[in-house]
């Protein structure tokens, strides 16, 4: 009885190679981005209360470090991070928008320019955000500066809102995530690694740097950063926690 000639099978088949994934992002970039992120969220959030007060105030520090981190870190770190990369991007928005009134509208490089126009007014607005608020708790003005506060605030908050739905937008368009990045640091597609060093160790003390220092504005603070039935009953009790008269 003759043998059968051996054929592959689905058994048999040698499996198929991985999909490519390289990295966009690095360690340090994504942890101040999801830092910046909560540490906004939070002073948001408190802004309203004098109760939370002191945790508000920690949190908008935090939040000017963090942009001194980000700032040192494209100057200093990988070129790719550099600040200048993002206003390259936007030096092509006048030959965009002469191509769009032409009728050749470049959508994907349209998405490009809308999103590094976000992070850039993000970052700008840092800095009168916190230095409004750095005043405001100061008591160097009046009412009035407290209300450029708030309305920096808001800004920076519109801003947020835009930059997700831009996220979300773009995610649905081109049908793949592009919040990948900023969760694992890598996307699939080929090309070559943009930032092969993760640099964990500096991720790591950029987060133990924001511990730290909150830490020591909990032991600075009387009241501490989370009030207690103790500060509620100095305050009167009965009053609302947000009572600010």
């Amino acid at each position: 009885m003759s043998a059968i000639p051996s054929t592959p099978t689905a058994a048999g088949a040698a499996p198929a190679a991985p999909a490519r994934r390289r990295w966009v992002s690095d360690a340090p970039t994504r942890m101040f981005h999801w830092l910046f992120a909560l540490s906004f969220a939070g002073a948001y959030l408190t802004a309203e209360s004098e109760r939370w007060r002191a945790l508000h105030v920690t949190l908008g520090y935090g939040l000017a470090g963090l942009f001194a981190f980000r700032v040192l870190y494209g100057l200093l770190g990988p070129r790719q991070l550099h600040p200048g990369v993002l206003l390259r991007k936007l030096a092509g928005l006048p030959a965009w928008l002469r191509a769009a009134a032409a009728g050749d509208i470049r959508w994907r490089q349209g998405q490009n320019l809308l999103m590094a126009a976000a992070v850039l007014a993000l970052l700008a607005l840092v800095l009168p955000l916190t230095l409004s608020g750095y005043a405001t708790y100061q008591d160097w003005g009046g009412e009035w500066l407290e209300e450029l506060h708030e309305f920096f605030g808001n800004s920076f908050l519109a801003l947020v809102l835009a930059h997700i739905g831009l996220i979300l937008g773009l995610s649905l368009l081109r049908r793949q995530n592009q919040a990948l990045p900023m969760l694992g640091g890598r996307v699939p597609g080929p090309g070559p690694d943009l930032l092969p060093r993760q640099r964990r160790g500096l991720a790591a003390a950029l987060l133990l740097a924001l511990l730290a220092f909150g830490a020591w504005q909990w032991r600075e603070s009387p009241t501490g950063l989370l009030p207690d039935k103790t500060w509620h009953q100095e305050r009167g009790g009965t009053q609302g926690d947000d009572d600010d008269d």
